[in-house]
């Protein structure tokens, strides 16, 4: 019989998968994850041995709810609408309302841990300010 592990987690808007590897270290098991930028979902495919490329919005609203039960919720999500290095506008930009569906999957599932990180959106290379 498989041992169980200590807790079960959700990865939403992976990235790479940095809180994958976090809570998979303290023997977490990864119930679901997504991903909607396909150079990040690949790694985190490579890293990971799952595929999350996919768009949250596809399966978790007021109607639908497709994410599994889980102990910890991980969100990594685009912080460019709330803070000073977008424009601010919150739930009014598209981005924004990522939120909204953080929240349905936190009422429907009731996780008894959120960590929510705000990050910087991808850009191509081409687009990039940073100079390089």
């Amino acid at each position: 019989m498989a041992d169980t592990p200590p807790f079960r987690f959700i990865d939403l808007f992976a990235g790479v998968g940095g809180f994958h590897a976090a809570l998979k270290s303290y023997g977490g098991e990864c119930v679901y994850s997504v991903e909607i930028d396909k150079s990040a979902a690949e790694v985190y495919r490579r890293n990971w041995g799952r595929d999350p490329l996919g768009d949250v919005t596809k399966d978790a609203d007021e109607d639908l709810m497709k994410i599994p039960a889980h102990e910890i919720l991980a969100a990594g999500f685009p912080c460019q609408p709330f803070s000073k290095s977008g424009a601010q506008r919150g739930m009014e930009e598209t981005r924004g309302t990522l939120y909204w569906n953080i929240l349905q999957i936190i009422e429907r599932r009731k996780p008894k841990v959120v960590l929510l990180e705000n990050v910087r959106i991808w850009r191509d290379r081409a687009t990039s300010t940073s100079g390089r």
